[in-house]
């Protein structure tokens, strides 16, 4: 191979931003697509500025109003204790997407580099980490969350980081998988053939070109975290009343079963959200 055609091989290579540039227009948006970013705009806004969606104080309730149906004045009803059940799904937001984020960084960070070193230095490192992962994918994921949760205390913080310590094996076989298919490219061949060192080549080309699929993953990931966090809160891993995480809503709600609203609120606004999540995953795997 000439210096000419490994420059050009070099240069053809994609770099980080183009591995990271969206390739869709939003005339390409098919209706659920769009429907699916705005439920999940909507979820993130609550959690940002719960105050400017709601009125109601999502702890303290007025008894006088208590086990009211759906109306104008309560979107989704009120509670055993007067509470607005709106209220608290909307403060609730604010748990479940910081605890799902949570879980996702730490999938991310701590999966992600151990395929990254497993895929790119391979030998023993490979074989250590990825019997490892092996390990860590024989026990079934919830099994596992629950395992650190109680090693760690009931909280939504613990919840979170043994979601993320649960998605760890995911992220790293992904990221193995793709790195040891990027370091066959031949631009990676051209860059080591031009002098590049081993970092050098795995930070500029290896890692930007592998990390796509991850972040892919990342976004359902992302979904599959609020559904496992709202499972926990639900068996009671989670903060305490009168916290609104919506697990626990849901986990209130089930002994007022002839008052249906408080379940079905919080399960209906936590399974739109995991769903959007799913379809805005897809959608980003087709178009990449």
């Amino acid at each position: 191979m000439s210096v000419v055609s490994l420059s050009s091989a070099v240069q053809a290579a994609p770099d980080r931003r183009s591995a990271l540039r969206p390739r869709w227009s939003p005339l390409q948006m098919s209706p659920t697509v769009a429907l699916a970013l705005a439920i999940v705009t909507l979820v993130i806004a609550w959690s940002l500025a719960p105050h400017l969606f709601t009125s109601q104080d999502p702890v303290n309730g007025v008894p006088a109003h208590k086990l009211l149906g759906p109306s104008t004045a309560h979107w989704f009803g009120t509670d055993h204790l007067g509470r607005d059940v709106y209220a608290r799904v909307v403060y609730g937001a604010a748990s479940s997407v910081t605890s799902a984020l949570i879980a996702v960084v730490i999938g991310v960070a701590v999966g992600g580099l151990m395929g990254l070193l497993a895929g790119f230095l391979g030998g023993w490192v490979d074989t250590v980490l990825a019997r490892l992962v092996d390990i860590l994918l024989a026990i079934p994921r919830f099994l596992l969350a629950v395992i650190v949760v109680t090693a760690l205390g009931f909280d939504t913080v613990n919840t979170a980081i043994a979601t993320g310590v649960s998605a760890v094996a995911v992220f790293a076989r992904v990221m193995r998988a793709e790195v040891i298919k990027t370091r066959q490219a031949t631009f990676v061949e051209a860059s080591f053939l031009q002098g590049g060192s081993r970092w050098y080549v795995l930070w500029r080309h290896v890692l930007p070109n592998a990390s796509r699929s991850v972040l892919t993953l990342a976004v359902l990931q992302f979904g599959l975290s609020i559904l496992v966090i709202a499972s926990l809160a639900f068996l009671g891993y989670g903060d305490p009343p009168p916290a609104s995480d919506w697990g626990l809503l849901i986990a209130t709600g089930k002994d007022y079963l002839r008052w249906p609203w408080l379940v079905y609120a919080p399960a209906f606004v936590t399974i739109a959200t995991v769903l959007s999540l799913n379809r805005i995953s897809r959608w980003l795997r087709e178009t990449d």
